[in-house]
């Protein structure tokens, strides 16, 4: 069923609807994610706003901050 554009209240706005594309295409491209990443994030953890952005930064960390000083080099 299509998203009901002029029902734009707090419940839409704390939810990601992964069945939006342009929804998942702006959250994924605030977060430098793929859309594939992103859905994958959806499917995995639910569409709940807040915690899909905590989320996409502790994985943007993780893919991105390999040297972020919290490990060390191996002799």
């Amino acid at each position: 069923m299509a998203d009901n554009t002029s029902k734009r209240g707090a419940g839409d706005r704390n939810r990601v609807a992964a069945g939006q594309g342009y929804e998942l295409r702006y959250f994924a491209r605030k977060h430098g994610l793929t859309t594939a990443q992103a859905n994958d994030l959806i499917r995995r953890i639910g569409n709940d706003r807040a915690k899909l952005n905590e989320a996409a930064v502790r994985l943007r960390r993780s893919s991105s901050g390999k040297d972020d000083g919290t490990s060390q080099a191996s002799a």
